[in-house]
C-alpha cells in the first residue's frame, strides 16, 4: 500500500485518489518515476537529503522556532523569534524532507518528522486553529497581529500563509510516507479555514499568498469539494477592499499583496514577487480544476509581461528590494538587483502549470532557465550557505542594503533556504510529461524513467552530459511494441532565442535544423509548440539520437532596458555565465568584451566541482593613479556559470559587461 502511494505521487498531485471531472490537459510524470544517475543533479539531490535538510532542522532548533510550537503546546512563554510565519519554516523542510524520503528512504529522519508532527500536533487549539504567534500568549502577541484572529491577515499576520505552507507539507508526507498524522492536523485546519471564510462568511484576500495553493491540494487527496471553492473564494476576493486608489504606495494602493484589483482584470505582474509567483501558480490551479476560462485568460496576460518586459537574464524576477516586488516594465537594475531565491521557486512553479495548460515548449523554457540560474545560485555547493537576493553585479566601491557578496548559513527570515529543501528533490518531476498519446521529454539528464502510457509500461532511458554538452541519447523500450507520440522539447536557446520574447536576443543568432536519428537513421520529424514531434510504433531498444548546438552566445537587451545598453552577457546551453574577480585579475567593473571578441568553453573538472568556463581575449581598463592616466590593455577574461560564482571569497562579479569604452567613472578603493 505504502509503495502504491509513492509511486501515484507528482509535485502538482496530478494524479489523485478520485476521479476528477476536469484537470490539467497535460499530466506531468511523477518525480518518484524518474531515477537519476547524472553527474548534475543526483549530487545536488543527494547534498540536499544528507546537508540541507538536516541542517535546515538543525536551524529551526537552534533559532527558536521548534520552541515556538512547544510553548504553544504549554500555552505559555513568548513567542521568540522576529516573524509570525516563522512556523513556515519547519512546515517547508518536513515538506522538503518528505519528497526527499520517496527517493531517499531514511528511518531516522522519518521518525524525527514524527517527532515534530507530535509537536505540532500538541500546539494546534481545539477547534483546528495553528498559529504559534497567537496560540502561546493571546494576550500578548505580535505587533503585525490583531486582537482577534485573522484581524489582520489582509495586510502582515500571515496566519493563512502558515496554513498554506502546512497544507503543502501535509500532503507531501502523507503521499510520501502513507502516514496521516500530519495530514489530519492539516485537514482539521482546512475545515476550520472553510467554516470561516466564504460567500457568506468572512471576507478577506489573503496578504500573502500560498494558502490556495496548499487548499487545491488537499482537494486532490480527499476530493472534497470546500477546499477547492475556498481557494478559488480567496482569489475572487482580490481587488474588492477600498484601498487608496490614488497613492503610488503600494502598501497603499493594494498592489504590494496584487489586491488593487479584481485577478481577472489583472494583466501585470506587480508587487511582492513572490507572492505573485504563487497567486499565478493557484490561478493555474483553478483554471485547470474549473475550466476557468477568465482566471486563464488573466494568467496568460501576465506570462506575457513577465517575459516581455520583467525577468532577468538568468530567469530571476523581483527587481526592487523595496517590498522585494517587481518594478516597472523594463526596470531591471543590475546594481541594485534583488531577485529573491523564493520568487524564483515560484517562477518554477508556475511555469510548470503553465505548461500543464497549453503544452507549449517556452514554458519549460523559463523553468529551465531559472532552475539551471536563478535558483541554483541561490544555494551553495556546501548545501548549508544562501543567498536570499541574487545580485548581477557586485563592485568594491558599490555597497547596497540588499546586495549579498556571499553566502549565509541562515536569515532572520529564512523563507529562502527553507524553501530550497523541497525544490530540489522535486526537479526529476519536471522532466516528463503525458497527454492522451504523447509523451514530453522537457528537461535532460542522465536517468531511467519507467511511465505508463495508456494502461502500458515504456521505460525511456537518458545519455547525455548535460548542460555541459548538447549530444543526447534516448532509449526506449515498451513492454511489447507500441505506438505513440514523442515530444522532444528543443530549446529555445538551441533555435537562436535568447528569450521567448525581444527582452534579449543573441547578437548573431543562428539557427539550423537540428538532426534527428532512429537507430543510426536520419528522419523527418514536425515541430509543434516548441516540440521535434516523433510519431511512430516503438519497439524495445529504439534510440533516439539528436545534438544541441552548444555554442558560446553573447546576449543583447531591448534597448529599453536602459542599465544594459552597449553591454553583453554570456550563455552555453542553458547555462548563464558571468565574470568573477578570481579569474580576472581581482576584479570585473573594468572588463571589456569587444564586439569581436570570442570565447572558447574549456570544461574544468578541478574547479567548483566541474564547470565550464569561456575564455576570450577582452581588455582591462587600467587605472594609473601616479601617472593620472587611464589606459586599456589585452587581458584574456573567464567567465564562470552564474550558479557558482560566490565560492571563493568576497570579489567582483558581473554578468552584462560593456563591449566599449563609453565613459570612465573616477573611483578609489
Amino acid at each position: 500500500m505504502k509503495r502504491t502511494i509513492v509511486i501515484s505521487f507528482s509535485l502538482l498531485l496530478t494524479v489523485t485518489a478520485f476521479a476528477q471531472k476536469k484537470d490539467y490537459p497535460i499530466t506531468s510524470v511523477p518525480f518518484t518515476s524518474v531515477k537519476l544517475t547524472d553527474r548534475f543533479w543526483l549530487p545536488r539531490i543527494q547534498t540536499n537529503h544528507t546537508v540541507t535538510i538536516p541542517a535546515s532542522f538543525e536551524r529551526c532548533k537552534t533559532t527558536g522556532r521548534i520552541k515556538n510550537f512547544e510553548m504553544a503546546a504549554a500555552r505559555s512563554g513568548k513567542f521568540c523569534t522576529v516573524y509570525p510565519f516563522d512556523d513556515t519554516d519547519i512546515y517547508k523542510t518536513i515538506e522538503g524532507a518528505s519528497f526527499s524520503l520517496s527517493l531517499i528512504p531514511d528511518k531516522k529522519l522519518e521518525l524525527y518528522i514524527d517527532s515534530l508532527i507530535q509537536i505540532i500536533g500538541s500546539a494546534q487549539e481545539p477547534d483546528g486553529y495553528l498559529y504559534t504567534a497567537r496560540t502561546i500568549n493571546p494576550q500578548n502577541v505580535h505587533p503585525w497581529l490583531g486582537k482577534e484572529r485573522w484581524e489582520k491577515e489582509r495586510e502582515h499576520s500571515h496566519e493563512l500563509y502558515n496554513a498554506g505552507h502546512l497544507y503543502e507539507a501535509a500532503a507531501a508526507h502523507y503521499l510520501a510516507t502513507g502516514k496521516k498524522n500530519l495530514l489530519n492536523i492539516a485537514l482539521k485546519n482546512a475545515d476550520l479555514v472553510c467554516s470561516v471564510f466564504g460567500p457568506d462568511k468572512k471576507h478577506v484576500a489573503p496578504g500573502h499568498e500560498v494558502v490556495e495553493m496548499g487548499l487545491v491540494k488537499l482537494y486532490r487527496i480527499t476530493g472534497k469539494a470546500e477546499y477547492l471553492n475556498t481557494a478559488k473564494f480567496f482569489i475572487e476576493e482580490r481587488g474588492h477592499y477600498k484601498y487608496d486608489s490614488l497613492s503610488k504606495d503600494p502598501y497603499k494602493n493594494g498592489s504590494y499583496w496584487q489586491d488593487h484589483k479584481p485577478v481577472v482584470k489583472q494583466d501585470e505582474a506587480i508587487g511582492h514577487a513572490v507572492r505573485a509567483g504563487y497567486l499565478y501558480a493557484a490561478m493555474a490551479d483553478i483554471a485547470a480544476l474549473t475550466d476557468d476560462k477568465d482566471f486563464l485568460n488573466a494568467i496568460d496576460k501576465i506570462w506575457n509581461n513577465v517575459v516581455q518586459k520583467k525577468i532577468y537574464v538568468q530567469g530571476g524576477v523581483g527587481a526592487v528590494g523595496d517590498g522585494e516586488r517587481f518594478g516597472g516594465n523594463y526596470e531591471l537594475p543590475n546594481a541594485t538587483a534583488y531577485n529573491e531565491t523564493c520568487a524564483a521557486i515560484a517562477n518554477v512553479y508556475w511555469n510548470q502549470r503553465m505548461f500543464q495548460l497549453h503544452g507549449e515548449s517556452k514554458y519549460i523554457d523559463i523553468l529551465e532557465k531559472s532552475l539551471y540560474n536563478g535558483l541554483l545560485s541561490g544555494v551553495g555547493m556546501d548545501g548549508k550557505s544562501f543567498f536570499y537576493t541574487n545580485a548581477m553585479e557586485i563592485k568594491r566601491h558599490f555597497k547596497h542594503g540588499d546586495m549579498e557578496a556571499e553566502r549565509a548559513g541562515w536569515f532572520t527570515c529564512s523563507c529562502c533556504p527553507t524553501n530550497v529543501t523541497r525544490l530540489i528533490p522535486s526537479i526529476p518531476g519536471y522532466m516528463y510529461a503525458l497527454k492522451e498519446n504523447n509523451v514530453y521529454i522537457n528537461l535532460f539528464a542522465t536517468s531511467t524513467s519507467t511511465i505508463t502510457l495508456n494502461s502500458k509500461k515504456v521505460t525511456i532511458t537518458q545519455q547525455n552530459n548535460y548542460p555541459w554538452e548538447g549530444n543526447l541519447l534516448f532509449t526506449i523500450d515498451p513492454a511489447s511494441a507500441m505506438a505513440f507520440s514523442l515530444r522532444i522539447r528543443i530549446p529555445g536557446w538551441a533555435q537562436g532565442q535568447a528569450m521567448p520574447s525581444d527582452l534579449y536576443a543573441f547578437e548573431d543568432a543562428t539557427t539550423k535544423k537540428i538532426v534527428i536519428k532512429i537507430n543510426g537513421k536520419p528522419i523527418e520529424y514536425t515541430m509543434e509548440n516548441g516540440y521535434a514531434v516523433i510519431t511512430k510504433t516503438w519497439k524495445k531498444g529504439d534510440q533516439i539520437r539528436l545534438t544541441l548546438p552548444m555554442h558560446v552566445e553573447k546576449i543583447i537587451s531591448n534597448e529599453k532596458v536602459v542599465n544594459n545598453k552597449g553591454k553583453v552577457a554570456l550563455q552555453f546551453g542553458p547555462l548563464i555565465y558571468c565574470f568573477e574577480s578570481p579569474d580576472n585579475s581581482g576584479a570585473t567593473s573594468n572588463l571589456i568584451v569587444p564586439e569581436n571578441t570570442s570565447f572558447t568553453p574549456a570544461y574544468q573538472s578541478a574547479l567548483l566541482n566541474g564547470v565550464m568556463t569561456l575564455q576570450g581575449n577582452g581588455l582591462a581598463v587600467i587605472v594609473d593613479p601616479d601617472k593620472n592616466t587611464v589606459t586599456t590593455t589585452a587581458q584574456t577574461i573567464t567567465a564562470i556559470p552564474y550558479y557558482s560564482w560566490a565560492h571563493r571569497g568576497k570579489g567582483e562579479m558581473a554578468v552584462w559587461v560593456p563591449q566599449k569604452v563609453s565613459g570612465i567613472e573616477i573611483l578609489t578603493d
